[in-house]
């Protein structure tokens, strides 16, 4: 009977593979020679090969004709990250020493692309398996040992072909015992008596004796095809995805129940071992997870047990499992409010955090980042054409008017992306062989926004049901401009009226979902009120309604707008009504720059408005579309008085004018306590 070898012996052989030596043929004595002299005759005995010549590898450096084709685009992740300077940086130190990194900053900006690259740069380590083995002593203990990678299958495979061995040699004398008895059971006539006593004793044996499958070892995290450190995204997992669970087992007794070992689930901290975990978005992990997410990165090694208190698993905890990873955590502004305080005061010990930059400096030098970045999405996308030298200034003037600002181009990359795709969908459906920039124009139409197709329906609704007055003047109406989401404007009609005051003192009534610096922004109002009308508002509420608001309003941008409405009612001045505005108001009368300048022109160009007021600073902002160029005013102002000479249309001008001047000097007199004379008045 041959011997079973036991487990240890398994992975002995499995780590020490028996290979025949050369010289050990049959029939054939070992030669009596010295080592210099057999390595003399394997020299003879092997094939000499001719050594190659060094070759220099010609690489193909593409014409430059002018399109995206002709752009090197580079092979490693963090060469390919543009705009992001500062990051790439300290990305490549925190490789070099292995630190934690949080990256904060707006949403495709680039943060899991530096993670992946953060990976490919980290210093290579030797990669380990983590196989869990089943435990004699206590079977809600599973036992966890670490192998290097590649040999975890190894000691997996061993394992169960010794368990697979052990069980046809159990089966083989089940079989010749149950043979002997049924057929000693022939011989006496006792036939009844025998297939009994048979099937009892196959029974026992069967029930009785170890199954080996049972102790067969779980791979719990296999790196044998790594050829990096191990990349893992845990956004968005829960707790037993992120930090390992045990299933539950139904069949508990009886010889049905699954080892506890089996039933372990390695979580992707583990997954993540010498490698990087990504998560984004880490204020929506759950503080408990966030507290267990701490612990690993402390010890570097967490248990793994059930995370469901009514399941079996619950009562399983195996040993400490390596996790040593680098964390690289990510999110918007609002994600280090919903940190754990104690979670990002480890990374801040021991990393890095870094702010994302959302635009760059339009220079020619960054200009060429972005063609090449234009070519980096084609080779990733893979079946769409390249872009011609006219597409290609098409998205860069895109990307001008994205980024909101004079000079600079947006980082918004992954929306950027989205363009780039649809324009280039759209030229192969044509069987186009590049992308021109008729085909990016139409994809800006074809891939609009969300918000900026809701804005669009909005405008529309407005003009057919007459809440959008574009034409001849109102008392105390004025339209305002807003932004939806990122690149949508909207047409924003904000009303004022005059009534008694109700109770103790005046009161500025502002309805219309206002969140809190939008509030804020009206009781500014108030002090410009008193100033430039010069009357005792104690006496009377103002109230200030914005029309169609229904998911609320944020921001200060329509302070302006709010002043013009409640000084119109207060004078009882109409305001034309084929001016639009924007602009944020100091207490001192002073406009300022607000953001989306240029979605907001444009939405007021969509709904027929001739002239827009916005604020000298955002002039270099503005970079419309050619369509509403020659369809549209722009004016830039720097004072209320400007905003109100504009769009206010008194029965006497002169002495309106005359009038704003003289309160305005008054009470500016009267704050200073001097004699200054006022000056004469300026039409």
């Amino acid at each position: 009977m041959n011997r079973v070898n036991e487990p240890a012996e398994i992975e002995e052989q499995a780590e020490n593979p028996v290979t025949t030596k050369v010289w050990d043929v049959p029939g054939i004595e070992p030669l009596d020679i010295t080592d210099d002299e057999t390595d003399a005759l394997m020299t003879q005995a092997l094939p000499t090969e001719e050594p190659e010549e060094d070759e220099e590898e010609e690489v193909t450096v593409p014409a430059d004709d002018g399109t995206s084709r002709s752009v090197t685009v580079p092979e490693k992740l963090i060469d390919q990250v543009i705009g992001q300077e500062h990051a790439v940086e300290v990305i490549r130190k925190a490789a070099i020493q292995r630190r934690h990194v949080m990256m904060i900053g707006t949403p495709g900006t680039g943060k899991s692309m530096l993670a992946k690259a953060m990976a490919e740069m980290l210093p290579k380590e030797e990669m380990q398996d983590i196989l869990a083995y089943a435990n004699s002593d206590d079977q809600n203990e599973p036992i966890i040992r670490t192998v290097k990678s590649g040999r975890g299958k190894e000691i997996v495979t061993a394992h169960k072909t010794e368990a697979r061995k052990k069980i046809q040699f159990r089966n083989t004398l089940i079989m010749i015992l149950m043979i002997g008895i049924i057929g000693y059971a022939f011989i006496t006539y006792q036939w009844l008596m025998g297939i009994i006593a048979a099937a009892f004793i196959f029974m026992a044996l069967r029930y009785s004796t170890p199954r080996e499958e049972q102790m067969v070892p779980k791979l719990l995290v296999s790196n044998d095809k790594t050829t990096t450190a191990p990349f893992v995204d845990a956004t968005g997992s829960h707790a037993g995805a992120l930090l390992g669970d045990v299933r539950h087992d139904p069949f508990q007794s009886g010889g049905l129940e699954t080892p506890a070992h089996d039933r372990v689930e390695a979580g992707a901290i583990h997954r993540a071992h010498k490698g990087v975990l990504f998560v984004d978005e880490i204020n929506t992990l759950g503080l408990p997870s966030q507290q267990s997410l701490l612990t690993a990165m402390q010890e570097c090694q967490f248990a793994i047990t059930g995370q469901s208190e009514r399941s079996s698993g619950a009562m399983v905890r195996t040993e400490p499992v390596p996790c040593d990873f680098v964390m690289v955590a990510a999110g918007n502004l609002d994600a280090v409010e919903g940190m754990h305080p104690a979670l990002r005061s480890r990374i801040r010990g021991n990393g890095y955090e870094i702010y994302m930059e959302d635009t760059m400096p339009d220079t020619p030098e960054n200009r060429e980042k972005f063609i090449r970045f234009i070519a980096q999405e084609i080779k990733n996308d893979g079946v769409i054409p390249h872009f011609d030298r006219t597409a290609i200034d098409e998205v860069i003037h895109e990307a001008r008017r994205r980024s909101n600002r004079k000079g600079y181009l947006t980082l918004k990359l992954r929306d950027m992306g989205g363009l780039i795709r649809v324009a280039g969908d759209l030229a192969r459906q044509e069987g186009a062989a590049l992308t021109t920039r008729r085909h990016v124009l139409d994809a800006k139409k074809t891939a609009r926004s969300i918000e900026d197709q809701i804005s669009g329906q909005m405008i529309k609704r407005s003009r057919e049901y007459e809440l959008a007055v574009v034409e001849g003047t109102e008392i105390g109406r004025v339209n305002g401009l807003a932004v939806m989401g990122s690149d949508a404007g909207s047409v924003l009609p904000i009303m004022a009226a005059i009534t008694p005051a109700q109770g103790d003192g005046g009161n500025i009534i502002a309805t219309g979902l206002l969140k809190e610096i939008a509030q804020e922004s009206i009781k500014n109002v108030g002090a410009i009120l008193k100033r430039f009308t010069g009357k005792d508002i104690r006496n009377i509420d103002i109230h200030i309604q914005f029309i169609g608001t229904y998911q609320g309003v944020e921001g200060d941008s329509a302070s302006i707008t709010v002043a013009t409405a409640a000084i119109s009612a207060l004078e009882s001045i109409p305001v034309r009504q084929d001016i639009a505005m924007t602009g944020s108001l100091s207490v001192r009368g002073d406009v300022l720059p607000v953001g989306g300048v240029t979605y907001k022109i444009e939405a007021a160009a969509r709904a027929g408005i001739r002239k827009v007021l916005i604020p000298k600073a955002n002039l270099g902002d503005v970079l419309i579309e050619e369509e509403f160029v020659s369809s549209i005013e722009i004016i830039p102002v720097e004072k209320i008085d400007e905003v109100l000479k504009i769009a206010l249309v008194p029965d006497n001008r002169e002495l309106f004018l005359d009038k704003l001047k003289t309160i305005a000097w008054s009470t500016t007199r009267s704050i200073l306590g001097s004699d200054i004379h006022a000056p004469g008045t300026v039409v």
